[in-house]
C-alpha cells in the first residue's frame, strides 16, 4: 500500500517515460502490447507525465489503456513540460490536469504529483502548487497527490509544512546509491506519506543498453557502473534484472517504478520479482562501486543542491 492511501501499487511499478521516445524511437504498437502484457502479468501501476516526449507518453499511454484504465493505477504530473520549461503556478497546475486527463483518456488520475520540484523556488512549491494540488485533489480530478524530484533535501523541506501523499524519489536507492535508506525513508515513514523509488536501473546505466548522451551521471560513476554491468555478464547475470532485484528488496518503498516500452523489458523485468541475490556477486559488486558509493549531482535551483563530490577515474 502507498502510504496512508487505498492504492495497492504492484511492487513493480511501469515507468512509462520511454513510451516517449525518451531512450530512442519505440514502435507504438509494441508499447500498447507492452502495456497490456504488464496489466495481465499483475503490474497495476503506471506512471507518466507531460515532459516525456513533449506529451507523446501520455498519449501512448492513453490509447495503451483504451477499455482496461479501471484495472490500473494511474499517476501523472505537472510542473515540467519541456528540458527548461517548468511552470509551478497554481493556474497551470489546474490546466495541467484537464490537458493530461485528455490525453490519457480518462477522468481522473490516481496520484497527480508536482514533477521535479527543485527547479521552482521552495517558496512557490509550498504556497502555491501544492495547495492547487490540493484543489485538484478536492475536485475529484486526483485521488492522491504528491511530488517528485531528485535532490532529497527539497522532498522534506516542501512536506514539512504541507500535506502530500505520495514522494517519488529517482537515482536514490539501486546498486550505485542507497542514501534514499538513510535520509528519505525515515522522514516518510514519520510522516505517513507513501514512497515510490524510480530508476532503479540509474536511468539507463545499469544496463547493457548505450548511455544517452544527457545523462547527467559523473564519469566515476557511469564508469563503475559499466564496470558492474561487465561483471553480472561475466557470471551470467542479466545486470539489468540484478539493479532491479536489489531495488525491489527496499522494505518501505511501496513500488519500484522501471521503464518499460517493449514485451521483452516487461519479461526481463517480471524476472527480477523471483530473482536470488547472489551475496557472493553483490559483495562484489559493493566493492566496484564503493569509491563513487552515493554521488549525486546537482540538481535544479542553487539553492536546493544537495551534492557529494564524487573522485573522477
Amino acid at each position: 500500500m502507498l502510504g496512508e492511501t487505498d492504492l495497492f501499487v504492484s511492487q513493480i511499478g511501469f515507468g512509462a517515460s520511454p513510451l516517449g521516445d525518451v531512450f530512442g524511437a519505440t514502435d507504438p504498437a509494441e508499447s500498447t502490447r507492452a502495456v497490456r502484457q504488464a496489466v495481465a502479468s499483475g503490474i497495476n501501476f503506471f506512471d507518466v507525465s507531460p515532459y516525456y516526449g513533449r506529451t507523446l507518453a501520455e498519449k501512448r499511454l492513453g490509447n495503451a489503456l483504451i477499455g482496461i484504465r479501471k484495472n490500473i493505477i494511474l499517476s501523472t504530473k505537472c510542473g515540467r513540460y519541456g528540458f527548461d520549461s517548468f511552470d509551478f503556478s497554481a493556474s497551470r497546475i489546474k490546466r495541467s490536469i484537464d490537458e493530461s486527463l485528455t490525453r490519457l483518456q480518462t477522468d481522473y488520475v490516481d496520484l497527480f504529483m508536482a514533477h521535479d520540484i527543485e527547479f521552482g523556488s521552495l517558496d512557490q512549491i509550498v504556497g502555491e502548487t501544492l495547495p492547487a494540488l490540493q484543489e485538484v485533489q478536492k475536485s475529484g480530478k486526483a485521488r492522491y497527490i504528491g511530488i517528485t524530484g531528485y535532490p532529497l533535501a527539497i522532498l522534506k523541506a516542501a512536506t514539512e509544512s504541507q500535506r502530500v501523499d505520495a514522494i517519488l524519489s529517482y537515482c536514490h536507492y539501486n546498486l550505485l546509491i542507497t542514501d534514499l535508506e538513510d535520509d528519505l525513508e525515515p522522514f516518510a515513514k514519520a510522516q505517513r506519506i507513501g514512497l515510490i523509488n524510480a530508476s532503479p536501473l540509474h536511468m539507463g546505466l545499469l544496463t547493457e543498453a548505450e548511455v544517452p548522451v544527457w545523462h547527467p551521471a559523473p564519469a566515476g560513476v557511469r564508469s563503475a557502473a559499466k564496470q558492474v554491468v561487465e561483471l553480472c555478464r561475466a557470471r551470467e547475470v542479466d545486470p539489468a534484472v540484478m539493479a532491479l532485484g536489489f531495488s525491489i528488496g527496499q522494505p518501505y518503498v511501496a513500488s519500484t517504478l522501471v521503464g518499460m516500452s517493449n514485451s521483452e523489458q516487461v519479461e526481463t523485468n517480471l524476472r527480477a520479482l523471483d530473482f536470488e541475490l547472489d551475496p557472493v556477486l553483490l559483495l562484489e559488486l559493493q566493492q566496484i562501486v564503493a569509491p563513487v558509493k552515493d554521488v549525486v549531482w546537482a540538481s535544479g535551483l542553487s539553492q536546493t543542491f544537495d551534492v557529494k563530490s564524487c573522485p573522477e577515474r
